[in-house]
């Protein structure tokens, strides 16, 4: 059964309370803004005088992440070098006919929690209509896309890398809505955040589909939204659309598999409330799990996904954890007080990733690790299994950890099904 996101986290909530592409490490990051400048998909697009949009009713799906630090040619010099919303900028350039905006979970504007959205309105910023693309199911989808008017589709959002990120299966519903339509779609691209460098961890199994995953990619895919869109394009849109969509993609350029978010140049701009920075977006493949089970994943501080914890949690989870010698992150045992989400008000003990190597750190080992090591040392340790199994593409995982695998014995159960994931993810790789 496919679940939504704001089903999961509200079941969490209770519980807590109680395809043709347009072409042209060191330990710790580098100073924020020091890095070279990678255009990114948008940028290239309007360098290009909007070619790929003309004549074409333009709709987009994007969030506060896209904007744009090149200001267009026709900018004024008090523009130029801005941080711009590209919607704010296309409304403004009459080359574009833009007539729509669709907003996923969090909204277009970016004021929802997670498990929520803005709904239908006018922003007031441009007059254009701004549609509600979240909960919605894909023939829902095709209603917005045909009462919206639009011909071509265009995709623009900042992904963080996690299969159960769901940024990136909107843009797959929306993929598939409008192969049934028969509209164009169009994906700019942006950096991946966590580097392009690998897929680790389980991949799903389609019994476990949802909106936290809809099809059998790799928990930390390693990828940029236009190469995930041609991937979808080529091995999935297909089967739930009867045929692909037809497919354009803008790459970037100046970005290369290996660059963090920090080697790129860019703003980072939250792509969700609780995604404050880059930084948390290194360790969210792996510490998300813990929003299926009992204990608090960090949201209501200001380190989510860093801070973990629960009620009687102690130093003793630290030092289990630091035991396991897992590359590129220490642990430091923490005491934090959450303002919303589980324990609430509550003190709350547990620990502080500190990543001293992130070129080495493994987010999804390091997740299964602090797994197994909370349900030895927690006895009211307890998982939102249902959750859980959605967010890790299985039940393999859980069953294990309550079996009493050890860490080496969980992450080499899925070593089988992610070296065949591999292999078709690379036939889909644009930057090397």
């Amino acid at each position: 059964m496919a679940l939504s996101r704001r089903v999961l986290l509200g079941r969490l909530a209770a519980t807590g309370a109680a395809a043709a592409a347009v072409t042209a490490g060191p330990a710790q990051a580098a100073p924020s803004g020091g890095g070279r400048r990678v255009r990114t998909g948008f940028d290239r697009l309007a360098a290009d005088g909007y070619r790929l949009l003309d004549g074409h009713r333009v709709g987009i799906v994007t969030n506060p992440t896209g904007v744009t630090h090149e200001a267009p040619a026709r900018a004024s010099e008090a523009e130029r070098g801005e941080v711009r919303h590209i919607v704010d900028v296309m409304h403004a350039d009459r080359r574009v006919r833009l007539t729509a905006v669709f907003g996923p979970e969090h909204g277009f504007r970016g004021t929802a929690q997670a498990g929520g959205s803005e709904g239908r309105y006018d922003d007031p910023a441009t007059g254009l209509p701004v549609y509600d693309t979240y909960d919605k199911t894909v023939q829902e989808l095709t209603g917005v896309f045909a009462q919206s008017g639009v011909d071509t589709v265009l995709f623009d959002i900042q992904d963080v890398g996690a299969r159960f990120y769901t940024y990136i299966w909107t843009l797959y519903d929306c993929m598939v809505a409008a192969a049934l339509a028969g509209l164009r779609f169009v994906v700019l691209d942006r950096p991946n955040p966590v580097t392009g460098r690998a897929a680790t961890g389980p991949v799903l199994d389609r019994r476990y589909s949802s909106f936290v995953g809809r099809e059998p990619i790799a928990q930390a895919h390693g990828m940029t939204v236009t190469e995930l869109a041609r991937l979808f394009n080529g091995e999935f849109v297909p089967r739930s659309a009867g045929r692909p969509v037809e497919l354009e993609t803008v790459a970037m350029t100046g970005w290369r598999r290996t660059d963090f978010f920090d080697a790129t140049g860019l703003p980072w701009v939250p792509p969700s409330p609780n995604m404050p920075t880059a930084d948390t977006a290194l360790v969210y493949a792996g510490t998300c799990l813990f929003e299926g089970t009992n204990l608090s994943e960090g949201r209501g501080t200001t380190r989510p996904f860093e801070l973990l914890g629960a009620e009687g949690l102690d130093r003793r989870w630290a030092q289990a954890a630091a035991e396991l010698d897992l590359p590129g992150v220490h642990f430091r045992e923490a005491y934090f007080v959450p303002t919303f989400s589980k324990f609430q008000g509550k003190t709350v003990g547990g620990v502080q990733l500190h990543l001293h190597d992130r070129a080495a750190f493994d987010p999804v080992r390091t997740g299964i690790g602090l797994l197994v090591t909370a349900k030895r040392h927690w006895p009211q340790f307890a998982w939102l299994a249902d959750h859980f199994d959605h967010l890790a593409g299985t039940a393999t995982v859980r069953t294990m950890i309550d079996a009493g695998a050890t860490t080496d014995e969980v992450t080499a159960a899925w070593q089988a099904e992610l070296a065949r994931f591999r292999a078709v993810r690379e036939r889909y790789l644009h930057y090397r």
